[in-house]
C-alpha cells in the first residue's frame, strides 16, 4: 500500500460514516415479548463455553435503551447505523408467523434513526439461529436455507418502507467453520463435513433470501451480504507455502465468492476436500440460486493470516479464532498459521491496514460494478475510565486513522467504496470472549449501563462531521 504520509483527505459528501452492532451482543431482553432461545443463548449458558460464563441475557440492554442509544449515535455524528435483527425475536422457533412485538422494536429503531437523519442498515442474520432450527439440523440441514428465506420475507414486509440497505448474512464463514468446525462459536459442533454443508446452505440461504427480499421490497432497496474475507499470505515464497495460502484462500474466501460472484464452487476447493465429501449436498441449480445480483458487498476486516506448509503436526496451528482442539479448516491439516511481528490488539491480532487495502482492491476487481462497504473494522483494547471518568484510547485512534487511510488509498486507485462502519458502536458481549474484550467507540459500564464516549469516539465523530481524515495522530 502507498505511504500513509499524506495531507488531510476528503471523502465524498455522500460517504456513509457508520457504526455497527449485532442483536445478541447488545439487546438483552432475551425472554421478553415472545423471543425464544437462539443457539447463542444455549451456547453461552453451557458451562465452559464463554469466558467467565458470560451471556447475552442483559448485554447492553439496548432493547430498553434504544432511544437513548440512537441519540448517542446522533451525538457522534453518525450518518448510518448497521444493526441486526434477532431471528427468534421476530419469528420464534424459526417457523410460522412473525411476532409483531418483536417487529415493533425494529420499526421503532428504524424510525428513531430516520428522525435523526441516520441511515438504517439492516442485517438479517448475525449468528442467532433459533435453537429449534438447530435442533432440526441447523445450517448443515438444507431446510434451514428455506426457513431463512421465509424469515427474510417477513422482515422485508415489515420494514421495507423504512430500510433501504439490506444485508442477508454476516460473516457466513464464522457461522459455518467456527460454529460447526472448531466449535468455538455456537452451536459448538466439531464436524468438518457439517461445516462444509453449512457453508453451502448459507450460500443457498443468501440466494433464496435475496429472492424473497426482492419480491417484497421496493425497487430502491439495495441488497448484499457481509463477508469476512481473509488476506492470506504465505510465510515464504516457496511452492509449498504458496500452496498452503491457496488452500486457505479457498476455504476462507472462495467457498463463498465462488458461488456468490461466479455461480460455481472453485475446482481446487472441491479437490482439496474430496477425501471428506463428494459435495453431493449441492443440488442442481443451487449455485445459480446463490449467484444473485448484488447491489452492495460488505467487507469485514481485522487482521491478515500468514500460513505455511507444515506436515509436522506439532507446528503452530492457531489462527486467531479461539482455542480449540478442532480445526475450522477442513482438509487443511498440513497448514500452519503464524503470528506476524509488530503491534497487536487485545485480541492478539496484528495491526496491518495494508490488508484492508488489498481486500478493497481485490474485490473491486472481482466484483466489478458492485459498490463496496466496510461493514466492520475496529480493534479491542484494554479501555478503562481515568480518574476523571474519561476513557482515553489513543491506540484505537491510531488504528482507525491507519485503516481509514487504507480505505482512502484504495478509493484513489478505483475501489468503489461507499461507506465505513466502525466495529463497534459500544462495548458489548464479544461472543466466546464474553465481556472481556472491548471494541466500542463508547465505553459501557456493564454494572450500571452508563455509556461514555471514548476519545476515539469523539475523534471519529469529527471525521464523520467533516468528511475529512486529518493527518496522522501525533
Amino acid at each position: 500500500m502507498p505511504s500513509a504520509n499524506f495531507p488531510p483527505a476528503r471523502f465524498p459528501s455522500d460517504f456513509l460514516w457508520g457504526s455497527a452492532t449485532a442483536a445478541y451482543q447488545v439487546e438483552g431482553a432475551v425472554r421478553e415479548d415472545g423471543r425464544t432461545p437462539s443457539i447463542w443463548d444455549t451456547y453461552s449458558h453451557t458451562p465452559g463455553r464463554t469466558e467467565n460464563g458470560d451471556t447475552g441475557d442483559v448485554a447492553c440492554d439496548h432493547y430498553h435503551r434504544r432511544a437513548a442509544d440512537v441519540a448517542l449515535m446522533a451525538d457522534l455524528n453518525l450518518t448510518a447505523y448497521r444493526f441486526s435483527v434477532s431471528w427468534p425475536r421476530v419469528q420464534p422457533t424459526g417457523r410460522g408467523p412473525a411476532v409483531q412485538r418483536g417487529l415493533d422494536f425494529y420499526r421503532a429503531l428504524a424510525d428513531d434513526l430516520l428522525d435523526r437523519n441516520i441511515t438504517p442498515s439492516l442485517t438479517l442474520y448475525h449468528w442467532d439461529l433459533p435453537q429449534e432450527l438447530e435442533d432440526a439440523g441447523g445450517w448443515p440441514a438444507r431446510d434451514t436455507a428455506y426457513r431463512f428465506a421465509e424469515y427474510a420475507g417477513l422482515v422485508a414486509e415489515a420494514l421495507g418502507d423504512r430500510v433501504e440497505l439490506w444485508t442477508t448474512l454476516n460473516e457466513p464463514w464464522c457461522s459455518a467453520f467456527l460454529g460447526y468446525g472448531s466449535g468455538v462459536h455456537a452451536p459448538g459442533r466439531t464436524d468438518p463435513v457439517a461445516a462444509l454443508r453449512a457453508a453451502h446452505h448459507l450460500n443457498l440461504a443468501h440466494g433464496l433470501g435475496t429472492q424473497a427480499l426482492r419480491a417484497a421490497l421496493p425497487a430502491r432497496a439495495r441488497i448484499g451480504i457481509s463477508l469476512n474475507p481473509s488476506v492470506v499470505r504465505p510465510l515464504t515464497p516457496s511452492p509449498q507455502d504458496t500452496d498452503a495460502a491457496r488452500r486457505i484462500d479457498a476455504l476462507a474466501n472462495r467457498v463463498f465468492t465462488g458461488p456468490l460472484l461466479q455461480g460455481a464452487y472453485p475446482a481446487d476447493l472441491l479437490a482439496d476436500t474430496a477425501a471428506l465429501t463428494d459435495w453431493s449436498f449441492v443440488e442442481p441449480g443451487d449455485e445459480a440460486t446463490a449467484h444473485q445480483r448484488l447491489d452492495m458487498l460488505g467487507i469485514n476486516y481485522y487482521t491478515p493470516a500468514v500460513v505455511s506448509h507444515a506436515p509436522d503436526t506439532t507446528a503452530p496451528r492457531s489462527d486467531g479464532h479461539g482455542a480449540s482442539n478442532h480445526s475450522p479448516w477442513p482438509a487443511a491439516d498440513t497448514v500452519a498459521f503464524h503470528q506476524p511481528p509488530g503491534e497487536r490488539t487485545e485480541m492478539g491480532w496484528s495491526v496491518d491496514p495494508s490488508g484492508l487495502y488489498e481486500l478493497l482492491v481485490r474485490y473491486g476487481r472481482e466484483a466489478p460494478g458492485v459498490p463496496l462497504y466496510i461493514t466492520e473494522n475496529g480493534a479491542a483494547y484494554d479501555d478503562k475510565p481515568g480518574a476523571d471518568g474519561t476513557v482515553h484510547d489513543p491506540e484505537r485512534i491510531a488504528y482507525l486513522h491507519a485503516h481509514l487511510t487504507a480505505v482512502q488509498r484504495a478509493m484513489e486507485v478505483g475501489a468503489d467504496v461507499r461507506g465505513y462502519f466502525l466495529w463497534s458502536l459500544m462495548d458489548n458481549f464479544e461472543w466466546s470472549y464474553g465481556y472481556s474484550k472491548r471494541f466500542g467507540a463508547v465505553h459501557v459500564d456493564f454494572a450500571t449501563q452508563v455509556r461514555t464516549p471514548k476519545s476515539s469516539g469523539r475523534w471519529y465523530a469529527e471525521v464523520a462531521r467533516t468528511g475529512i481524515l486529518p493527518g496522522p495522530p501525533a
